[in-house]
Formats: structure tokens, C-alpha cells, sequence
């Protein structure tokens, strides 16, 4: 069975997303990279820029699911609340595209990859690299999205033993 899995993470101004594909247990690096948004425009055509954007991500690498980060309340309400924008828009775009649409809080993810929830986004991304046996990971929002489309791959890998190990 072969699964590819799109992890988002969602902004106003920059989103990360990491493709990958599970097949035959292990997991396969495709591709990451970010939507970078004109931060001089309105808010509202920024959206309409993402769902685009995100559009032409989805027919390309026509994932199962899309992995997305859960919203946080940060220090500040306007961009918590911009945040739930971008996240609309990419479930939204995500349903288009027929994929099931997960969530994970990034404290989750960070401690799947890690074994740690706190740790620091660079050790996230020093993990991902030797896990998906890559160089570099060009953007921290790639990295982040990558995170979250692994952690996901662990988590049906996990069902999956659970799974079998109920039914013996």
C-alpha cells in the first residue's frame, strides 16, 4: 500500500509544506518547500493567493491526506486569528482535492519526532534529516510541515501494530 501524505504549515504570509510517501512501512522524502505570500497585499487577496498556491501543490503531488498543523493562541490575537484564515483556506483546498484532512498540536508532533515536545526547531529539523535521509531542508516552515507529515506517518504505522497485535 502506498500513502502520500502533504503536512501543512499554514500562514498569512509563508507556508511550509513537505511531501511524503509511505510505502511498504517506510517512509520516502518527495519533496518541501514554502508558498511565500506578498506581504505588501491585502489579507484577503493573500488568501486568495494561497488557496491557488495550495491548489496547484494539491494536483501535483495528489496526496491521501494533508497533515495540519492545530491552531495555537499565542501572544496575539490578530495573527492567531490570520492563522485560522490560512488554515481554512488549505482545509478547504485539501476537501477540493478529495484528501482527508488530519491535525496535530506541534508540542505532539515535536515530541513524535524527537521524544521531546519542547525542543527546538532546529533539532526537529536535524531529526528529519537523517529519518528522511536528506541534506537540507531550505525553509524552518518546510521543516515544520515535513515534521508533521512524518509524525503522521508514525502515528498510522503505530495504528497498524496496535492493530494487528488486538487481532492475533
Amino acid at each position: 500500500m502506498s500513502l502520500t501524505i502533504l503536512g501543512v504549515d499554514p500562514g498569512s504570509r509563508i507556508t511550509g509544506f513537505g511531501v511524503v510517501r509511505v510505502e511498504n512501512g517506510k517512509i520516502e522524502h518527495i519533496n518541501h518547500g514554502v508558498i511565500l505570500l506578498d506581504a505588501e497585499e491585502d489579507f484577503p487577496v493573500r488568501m486568495a493567493e494561497l488557496g491557488s498556491a495550495f491548489r496547484e501543490v494539491m494536483e501535483k503531488y495528489k496526496p491521501h491526506q494533508v497533515v495540519i498543523e492545530k491552531i495555537f493562541l499565542g501572544k496575539n490575537a490578530d495573527s492567531a486569528f490570520k492563522l485560522g484564515h490560512a488554515r481554512g483556506v488549505i482545509m478547504y483546498e485539501a476537501g477540493l482535492g478529495k484528501a482527508k484532512v488530519e491535525e496535530y498540536a506541534t508540542r505532539s508532533v515535536k515530541k513524535g519526532i524527537t521524544g521531546n515536545g519542547g525542543s527546538s526547531k532546529e533539532d526537529v529539523q536535524a531529526v528529519l534529516k537523517a529519518i528522511l535521509n536528506i541534506k537540507a531542508i531550505n525553509r524552518i516552515d518546510a521543516s515544520d510541515a515535513l515534521a508533521m507529515a512524518c509524525y503522521h506517518a508514525f502515528e498510522i504505522k503505530k495504528k497498524l501494530v496496535i492493530q494487528r497485535a488486538v487481532n492475533l
